[in-house]
């Protein structure tokens, strides 16, 4: 039987790290095995918001297609691909933009959240209004049956499904809705105790060395109430506890909310534990991420070669949208 397609893709923005390994990353890798999976370097996307500066997005597609590949995403099961070599989805975006309402795109709840989070930027470009357009093109190009959101996702796929329905309604029936396949996305502290995120500086890389995760473990933020190493303190309340709810061993999570509770340990004992788990979860990643280091072209091959596959699904779909509008000319006639 044919699997169930679903498309999902990611903004190069530099390597991945933690968040983004446990937010999507290994979900995508679990997905492999029920899914015929489209996953997108979403280039374009990069731009609706650092159109000005566009100089580390090519470096960063390798970076990020690098994490993927070390994470366990496999092009024998996966097409991974760059967005940019795929130009149907820009003409296929185009297209549906004859037919959106412009109140459509000014309704969804991350374009005036994003707007007042990048003041600093100048956000008031129809690119940026129409990246959910966008994205919806990106799903439907490759009719994907479902695409794995988190729950504040979801509205992106909402307006793609709105979308479909005014084009099916106009042209006929060419474009299917795509569902939502909402996946857990653990929120993955910084170093700080805020969401982790590059942004903030407060990252830990799947690319970093052991001695440099931790570096950056010793000073990580902790339960405010352990002002001194006597003081007992809450695991619910401290940032290490959440990531070794996510990264450490059954008798780790509970060595450390005891020694905790009873100022039993001192936190650099709780967070020597932690570097234990969480290197031993991210020792095959960083080992197949060393391996394709020795092998540069491996990981712009693999991206050709999913472009390929990606651009003629894309084009077969196209040839229908063609057709449907009456836009599909035979001038040998």
């Amino acid at each position: 039987m044919t699997r169930p397609r679903i498309l999902s893709g990611m903004r190069p923005t530099g390597p991945l790290h933690l968040g983004n390994y446990m937010g999507a990353l290994d979900n995508w890798v679990r997905l492999q095995d029920g899914y015929d999976c489209h996953f997108m370097v979403a280039d374009w996307h990069s731009l609706t918001t650092d159109y000005a500066d566009p100089s580390g997005i090519r470096d960063n597609t390798l970076e990020v297609a690098t994490d993927w590949l070390a994470a366990g995403l496999d092009p024998a099961r996966s097409t991974l691909f760059i967005q940019s070599l795929v130009p149907q989805h820009a003409e296929l975006h185009l297209l549906l933009s004859m037919i959106v309402p412009v109140p459509w795109l000014e309704r969804v709840p991350t374009y005036k959240e994003q707007q007042q989070n990048l003041s600093e930027k100048d956000l008031s470009t129809y690119g940026f209004l129409g990246y959910p357009l966008l994205q919806a093109a990106d799903i439907v190009v490759y009719k994907a049956d479902a695409v794995p959101v988190g729950e504040d996702q979801a509205p992106h796929v909402e307006i793609t499904r709105e979308i479909v329905r005014r084009f099916d309604n106009l042209y006929g029936p060419v474009l299917p809705e795509p569902k939502t396949l909402l996946t857990e996305a653990r929120r993955i502290p910084g170093t700080d105790g805020r969401k982790m995120s590059k942004s903030y500086g407060n990252a830990i890389y799947l690319k970093d060395d052991p001695e440099t995760i931790k570096a950056k473990l010793r000073p990580m933020v902790t339960d405010p109430a352990r002002k001194r190493r006597s003081d007992p303190g809450n695991p619910e309340l401290c940032p290490v506890f959440d990531l070794h709810k996510v990264f450490s061993p059954a008798e780790a999570q509970a060595w450390s909310a005891q020694g905790c509770r009873t100022a039993g340990i001192g936190c650099l004992d709780c967070k020597a534990k932690l570097a234990e788990g969480l290197l031993a979860r991210l020792a095959p990643v960083q080992q197949r991420r060393q391996e394709l280091e020795k092998r540069p072209d491996t990981v712009g091959d693999v991206l050709g070669e999913g472009s390929k596959r990606a651009r003629e699904v894309a084009e077969a779909t196209m040839d229908e949208v063609r057709s449907a509008m009456k836009i599909r000319y035979d001038l040998k006639r």
